[in-house]
């Protein structure tokens, strides 16, 4: 039986939930929510728990020597290590702007590696 206490992350009420398996309609039982969407985020997270990963990779030729970034979509929990393989070793040269494309389908997760900033 899966169980699993989380702080819910949805809203800044921040509701200490419990989420288990159950007979409820659904097949989980969350507990300690305020609004449903807690029962919704609670449920994900015990189910597939997805991040969206933000790092920093290097960066030739700008003002800085590093560039932020992120996935465009929330990727599988499990799957970050291996994008954050994939991405020490990535450089790129300036120009770059906010919202480049600079990995498609990183580790085969279906996310893209972004550029937050322009430099």
């Amino acid at each position: 039986m899966k169980e699993k206490e989380i702080i819910c992350i949805v809203c800044p009420i921040g509701c200490q939930m419990e989420v288990m398996e159950g007979k409820d309609t659904n097949g989980y039982v969350v507990t300690g929510n305020a609004c449903p969407r807690g029962e919704k985020y609670g449920i994900k997270e015990l189910t597939d728990p997805t991040r969206v990963l933000t790092t920093t990779i290097m960066l030739k030729k700008g003002k800085l020597k590093r560039l932020p970034v992120k996935t465009d979509i929330p990727i599988p929990k499990g799957k970050v290590l291996a994008c954050m393989k994939e991405l020490v070793s990535l450089e790129v040269e300036a120009p770059v702007k906010a919202g480049d494309i600079l990995i498609k389908d990183i580790s085969g997760t279906g996310a893209n590696i972004i550029s937050t900033r322009s430099i």
